[in-house]
């Protein structure tokens, strides 16, 4: 393997309640809790909570095992939210892994304190509140 840089648009944010609308698509996934703010007609992020990667992004959110795990860092009047990155299959699981090692978030232990690939630099765009939007890591 060699250095590579990675490039992801966001898209998003969608409420626990219109998670359906995430993409069927193959992507890196954020887990955040939030106040939907219904005058303004849109949320506030409050923290990032989790990072994954799936072949269907919205089918994994359906089902996800650690749900229940999620809900427990909601706070009273909010909700969790999602927002979606599209990327291949080829890619994905080396950019969640950046993205986990960068971000240290309470919910992944897979990857937060040690990087198994070559030098990789995330470039991210669009909906990226509460992300690190240019980095690089290195293998350790």
């Amino acid at each position: 393997m060699a250095a590579k840089t990675i490039s992801i648009e966001f898209a998003g944010y969608w409420r626990d309640v219109n998670k359906g609308g995430v993409p069927t698509a193959s992507g890196i996934y954020c887990v955040y809790e939030c106040t939907h703010n219904v005058q303004a007609g849109n949320v506030i992020l409050r923290r990032l909570i989790y990072i994954g990667e799936a072949e269907d992004v919205r089918t994994r959110l359906a089902n996800h095992e650690k749900y229940p795990d999620w809900c427990r860092y909601v706070r009273q009047g909010n909700t969790l939210c999602f927002s979606f990155g599209a990327i291949g299959t080829v890619d994905r699981e080396r950019a969640e892994a950046a993205m986990i090692f960068k971000h240290k978030h309470p919910e992944n232990t897979e990857y937060a304190n040690a990087f198994p690939f070559d030098q990789t630099t995330i470039i991210l765009s669009g909906k990226t509140d509460s992300l690190n939007t240019n980095f690089t890591v290195v293998r350790t």
